[in-house]
């Protein structure tokens, strides 16, 4: 054999050895590719492409409705129609965005950043919710044009009498990315509904229900060929309130007369049951419509919420904080009988100034001679601050804290307030000055630094009213299910009492029924059928006109009812305050056909039925 040949017979056989292993090696990557696709990532695949032919939608579970006492729905859902884009994983055409834009009315920027913002999830993407009927004509004249584009019917909520009970009840809203990244809400997703305010987010996870959903075969077009694996949507639970929606109107309405009439705009009134802590009414001025928040607010109302110096979204019922006047004075009279500073004959001389500070009653009055109950009834200064110059700071302050001032009530809403209880630390600390006797005579008649809110002054008169019985103020009598039945029942809890002898107590109660007869500084509540007993307070304010207390209890015997009413830079309590709380006792207790106080508590009542 020749040596050429040879050697291409070698050339030949490397050639041959080369393409024996690459081929190997191009089929053992096209095997491993095969079982990359088909087994590790074939779940995957298998997921993107049942999504290209099948749509999956959640259906939004209704929130509980929120009941008054009686059963009148002060919260519930309407009907409504949201404008959503179907799940694509290959992203949507540009002339569907711009269409879509210009039928909602929503920049084509906003829509792109609402896709954005709803990630990975395969279930639609809801562009508008609760659509107005216009809106919802339009697009669907206009569906065959908008692929992706689909319509849902989703439960609006709804507040059917707007601002009534507003500061109690609360509002929703959408999730933020901020609370899904927190970790606050679990199992939510951007846009999806929960309580952002008072009750509606207090109670939310009983409110909000769960989700129900169901797929959708589609073809190629997006028209819909079958649905499948449809689970309903759970209800959420609902609540009865202790709240009566009757003399919440009454009040409500009572305050804003008063306001206009003295050309105040601020105010909180909590009325309560003394015997159980039942919230019966609750109102805050100024206030605004919670079905602001629904559909997303306008400008023109964000601008007034931020922007009045009144402040209309702080529930001033509890987060309120001013100081208590000379309602404070119940614990400064009761701190000095209790310690025995002083004895209810003692007759003490009022000749218009203290005599070892240069301070003065309010209105410059002297009263000469008068024993505890003319000065309790009379909210004589110069009496008291001779009660602060007894006890002592020290002495002031811890029945302060007994009679609950200083910590938060633990009513259910959130944003309570603790107040504040003066002390000569805290003056060192924020001041850096020293502590002088005129503080604690300013502390004795409730100025100075010691604030409170109106349902911590509420709980007070409850206990002095109830005997010393403390009871814990709530607003939720029960939870209901959607049929109607119990879930869980909120019974009175009571919280110890108030650290006063009956003796005490009766001498404090005695003179608080003195404040409404002749003589009083609330002698025209004398004119109610029922006796009342109460107590006027103005608070200084540095910032403009004082503002005005007025706190209250009937019966005087065998009380049933207390209200508690505060006016912003309303002046004197007896003149801003009391005219209010006249006329919620009037009504409670005169008008024919109405359920007087104390003849049942919300536990009592009719437990609303499912409609339908």
């Amino acid at each position: 054999m020749r040596k050429d040949t040879i050697v291409l017979n070698k050339k030949y056989a490397y050639r041959l050895e080369f393409m024996l292993v690459a081929s190997a090696l191009i089929v053992f990557f096209l095997i491993g590719r095969m079982f990359y696709l088909q087994i590790i990532k074939g779940s995957y695949y298998s997921r993107q492409a049942e999504g290209n032919r099948t749509r999956y939608t959640r259906i939004l579970a209704p929130r509980g409705i929120i009941y008054d006492c009686n059963g009148e729905e002060l919260a519930n859902n309407q009907p409504g129609f949201m404008v959503s884009l179907a799940h694509r994983n290959t992203g949507y055409r540009d002339e569907t965005i711009e269409r879509l834009s210009e039928l909602v009315h929503i920049p084509v920027d906003k829509i792109k950043e609402t896709i954005n913002l709803h990630g990975g999830s395969a279930e639609p993407i809801r562009i508008v919710r609760n659509a107005p009927p216009d809106v919802v004509a339009k697009v669907e004249e206009n569906l065959r044009y908008l692929p992706d584009v689909m319509i849902e019917v989703q439960p609006v909520r709804t507040y059917p009498n707007k601002e009534l009970a507003v500061h109690a009840l609360g509002y929703v809203g959408e999730v933020s990315e901020y609370e899904i990244e927190q970790g606050v809400y679990e199992n939510l997703k951007a846009g999806d509904i929960i309580g952002k305010f008072g009750l509606e987010s207090y109670y939310d996870k009983y409110l909000r229900g769960t989700d129900g959903s169901y797929r959708e075969e589609v073809d190629v077009n997006g028209r819909v060929i079958q649905v499948m694996d449809k689970v309903e949507p759970k209800p959420g639970q609902g609540l009865v309130l202790t709240i009566d929606a009757k003399l919440q109107r009454i009040t409500e309405a009572a305050v804003d007369r008063q306001l206009k009439a003295i050309g105040a705009r601020g105010a909180a009134v909590v009325v309560l049951d003394p015997n159980n802590g039942e919230i019966k009414a609750l109102v805050s001025r100024p206030g605004f419509d919670p079905n602001w928040f629904v559909n997303g607010i306008s400008e023109k109302n964000w601008n007034y919420i931020n922007t009045d110096p009144f402040h209309p979204m702080t529930d001033k019922a509890i987060a309120g904080e001013y100081p208590p006047g000379s309602t404070f004075k119940i614990v400064t009279g009761s701190a000095a009988l209790e310690e025995k500073k002083v004895t209810p004959d003692e007759l003490i001389f009022d000749s218009g100034r203290h005599w070892l500070v240069d301070m003065r009653n309010a209105g410059g009055e002297a009263l000469g001679w008068i024993n505890f109950k003319r000065a309790l009834s009379a909210s004589d200064n110069v009496y008291f601050y001779e009660m602060g110059n007894r006890l002592g700071i020290d002495l002031l302050d811890q029945y302060a804290e007994k009679f609950g001032f200083g910590k938060k009530t633990g009513i259910d809403l959130h944003g309570e307030a603790s107040g504040l209880i003066a002390t000569p630390a805290y003056k060192k600390k924020v001041f850096e000055d020293e502590w002088y006797l005129g503080d604690t005579f300013n502390t004795a008649i409730g100025q100075g630094f010691t604030l409170a809110t109106p349902m911590q002054v509420a709980e007070m008169l409850a206990a002095v009213a109830t005997d010393g019985k403390r009871y814990k103020p709530h607003l939720v009598s029960k939870i209901i299910n959607d049929d109607g039945s119990v879930a869980e029942r909120f019974e009175p809890q009571e919280e110890g009492s108030l650290p006063v002898s009956q003796k005490t107590l009766d001498l404090i109660q005695d003179g608080l029924r003195a404040v409404t007869e002749e003589g009083g500084t609330a002698s025209a509540l004398k004119s109610l059928p029922v006796d009342v007993a109460g107590k006027t307070g103005t608070a200084e304010n540095p910032h403009g006109r004082d503002h005005g207390w007025f706190i209250a209890y009937a019966p005087a015997k065998n009380p049933s009812l207390v209200v508690v009413c505060v006016v912003e830079q309303g002046s004197y309590g007896s003149v801003s305050a009391a005219p209010i709380v006249q006329s919620i006792l009037e009504y409670a207790f005169t008008t024919p056909g109405v359920k007087k106080p104390g003849s049942g508590s919300s536990k009592d009542k009719t437990t609303p039925k499912k409609k339908g």
